[in-house]
């Protein structure tokens, strides 16, 4: 786990609070990751911010959940993904875990799923999966 992903779960707290920054559960400090919400990765190099691994520049979030499910988001629904950055960055800018926030970004994953809960893959298998529907219920 990189140094600044384990700086920003202590400071935010995450394991004590037991969600990360989408308010899914976060149970064990080895599956929460990073993500690059300002500046994606793919373009960090060629901005002269090496892999983007920046304070400004990230959220922690569940990896098997919130952050494969952000990544989900992000390719079916562009503008959706781009509410729940906005709020991921907030977050990070008032430097807590917000309970207006973690409630804008579930009622944004409530829409996804009201609109895209028959979605399939290529294989068959529902693109919503149970993990991604397990949130924390008290925020």
């Amino acid at each position: 786990m990189r140094e600044i992903t384990k700086e920003m779960i202590e400071y935010y707290k995450i394991m004590k609070l037991g969600y990360d920054f989408m308010g899914y559960p976060s149970l064990k400090k080895n599956t929460l990751s990073f993500h690059h919400t300002i500046v994606p990765r793919r373009n960090c190099k060629s901005m002269g911010l090496g892999e983007g691994y920046l304070w400004w520049n990230g959220a922690i979030l569940n990896q098997s959940t919130s952050h494969e499910y952000l990544h989900l988001i992000e390719a079916k629904d562009y503008d959706m993904f781009l509410v729940i950055t906005s709020e991921m960055i907030d977050q990070n800018i008032k430097g807590y875990l917000d309970r207006e926030n973690l409630l804008r970004i579930r009622d944004i994953l409530e829409q996804f799923e009201r609109e895209h809960c028959s979605d399939r893959s290529k294989k068959g298998n529902l693109l919503i999966k149970d993990s991604y529907l397990r949130r924390v219920r008290k925020l």
